[in-house]
């Protein structure tokens, strides 16, 4: 009798969470494998050592954030298209870009340039509060449905002009900007708090542009050259 209700709890459960939309189906094994080889091939051989950046990358599905043509090539060395003339960013810089923020737990952390909405949840992972703004409107959507579906509840979204950041929440811990404008817009910089973080791929279109790390101090910036890289540039209205 006991085994009988509680064959009809389990059911009724399982009925309940598929109506609700809360029953997530199991990762296939193929993707599980590829993230970890990703991550102790192409990020721990390459001084991607921040354990929390690791395991952010190790944690979330990146094939949730691209076209099902190409999940198959979500977790290798390059990145990939996502429609619109815009791209996922290879691995290694997600999180080249990310460790470089030194993100804390309690911190608010603006991006530019959402596209798929990967490297967002990449940051909410490690922080509490993650803005980001994508210029075109079909991929603000679509990420939004993506991110959704990772239930993900600390992710604010809009569709604007990146380069005027978003003001009404400044100011940043950090900023990371996913896209290349030929300079440092200037409202970036007034949006960073004093002692913030911004990293930015900064260089002409068809050309390899050149990654900076900016660090402010009261009314000054310290620049780091990270390395040479090349982006989609950043789009303006």
């Amino acid at each position: 009798m006991l085994q009988e209700r509680l064959k009809i709890v389990v059911i009724a459960t399982i009925v309940t969470s598929i109506f609700s939309g809360q029953l997530l189906l199991a990762e296939s094994p193929k993707f599980t494998k590829a993230r970890k080889n990703m991550v102790q091939k192409q990020l721990r051989t390459r001084n991607i050592n921040d354990e929390k950046v690791l395991n952010a990358m190790g944690k979330v599905p990146r094939h949730e954030f691209v076209s099902k043509f190409y999940s198959k090539q979500a977790y290798d060395d390059h990145p990939l298209p996502i429609g619109h003339g815009q791209t996922i960013s290879q691995p290694y810089i997600v999180a080249l870009m990310t460790q470089l923020l030194k993100l804390k737990p309690d911190e608010k952390v603006l991006e530019i340039g959402t596209g798929s909405g990967y490297q967002a949840a990449i940051l909410a992972e490690l922080t509490k509060e993650v803005y980001t703004v994508e210029i075109i409107k079909e991929l603000k959507e679509k990420a939004e449905k993506s991110l959704k579906k990772q239930e993900y509840k600390n992710i604010k979204l809009k569709s604007a002009d990146g380069y005027y950041g978003w003001k009404k929440y400044a100011p940043f811990d950090a900023i990371i900007v996913t896209a290349a404008p030929e300079h440092i817009p200037q409202p970036l910089i007034q949006q960073l708090k004093d002692g913030g973080r911004m990293v930015i791929p900064v260089g002409p279109q068809g050309n390899y542009q050149t990654l900076w790390l900016l660090e402010k101090k009261g009314e000054k910036l310290e620049f780091h050259n990270i390395s040479p890289v090349m982006f989609v540039p950043l789009t303006r209205q």
